[in-house]
Parts: C-alpha cells; sequence; structure tokens
C-alpha cells in the first residue's frame, strides 16, 4: 500500500491522543484457541501491530530504516526483552484497543509499554524493549528525529 492510500484511510494505523497510540483491534476466529479464548501469541502480533503504527504516524517507516542512503545504515529494531502479563481473557468478535506509549529512549533502545483493553476492562500489559541495530547486529544510535518525535 502506498502512503499516498494510507493517507486516505487514517483509521488503518489507530491514532495518536495525547502521546498514547491506539490501535482498534477486533478478536477473529482466527485469533482464538478451542476454548474460544485469544490465543496467548494473538495479543503478541496485536502489540507489534501497535508498536509498528505507532512509529509510522511518528514517521518512522520500518522501510525507511532498512533501506540504504548516503549517509545512512540499513537498519531494524528488534526485539531485546518483553514481559507481559495476561490479566483477563478475551474472546471472539470483541473489540480491544491497543495502547502504545514510550516510556523511555535511550541512545539505541526504546521501551514502550503496550495495555491492551476492552473498553475500560485492562486485558494484557506488555513492557517490550526494542533495540535499533544494523543489518549486521550492530545496536545503533536512535537518530534525533525519532527521540524528537517521540517527545512532542
Amino acid at each position: 500500500m502506498t502512503r499516498q492510500v494510507e493517507r486516505d484511510w487514517p483509521d488503518l494505523a489507530g491514532r495518536i491522543e495525547d502521546g498514547r497510540h491506539i490501535l482498534p483491534v477486533r478478536v477473529y476466529f482466527e485469533d482464538t484457541d478451542f476454548s474460544g479464548f485469544v490465543y496467548h501469541t494473538s495479543y503478541l502480533r496485536w502489540c507489534e501491530r501497535g508498536r509498528s503504527d505507532f512509529l509510522r504516524l511518528l514517521g518512522v517507516h520500518h522501510s525507511d530504516l532498512i533501506s540504504t542512503g548516503e549517509d545512512t545504515v540499513s537498519a531494524a529494531f528488534v526485539v531485546r526483552r518483553l514481559e507481559i502479563d495476561y490479566l483477563r481473557p478475551a474472546r471472539i468478535d470483541e473489540v480491544l484497543e491497543i495502547v502504545t506509549e514510550c516510556a523511555d529512549a535511550g541512545r539505541a533502545h526504546l521501551l514502550l509499554a503496550q495495555d491492551i483493553r476492552r473498553g475500560e476492562t485492562l486485558l494484557c500489559r506488555v513492557s517490550v524493549k526494542v533495540v535499533l541495530v544494523s543489518l549486521a547486529g550492530k545496536p545503533q544510535r536512535l537518530p534525533e528525529a525519532i527521540v524528537a518525535r517521540l517527545k512532542q
């Protein structure tokens, strides 16, 4: 999908309110296990989408990080640490919100706090540390533009 088409569908990437990114998701059959509850790894996929769309709305596109330029090194964010607390189950057809905010920005990492909610009910809480690394695996300093956007 081109960036122009993305602008035509602003809800596709969620929205940013008060520095927090909010991504709505619906629970589909594929997200559940035999019990009808959401399978534990579905929460991780939704959080990844929340993190990616949060950065996208801040103007940080993964495809731009990977592409090489005259003065840039190809880079990507990788998960270094992830903590997850499953508090309450979600079920098929429910509409949830993935709420993402930056808890800390270091020289080469972001610490993101993510909540998955059903209305006012907190279902899952995630803390994830992502590190920007070159494609060779070497940590890279976060571009000042990224840090500045996170502090807006």
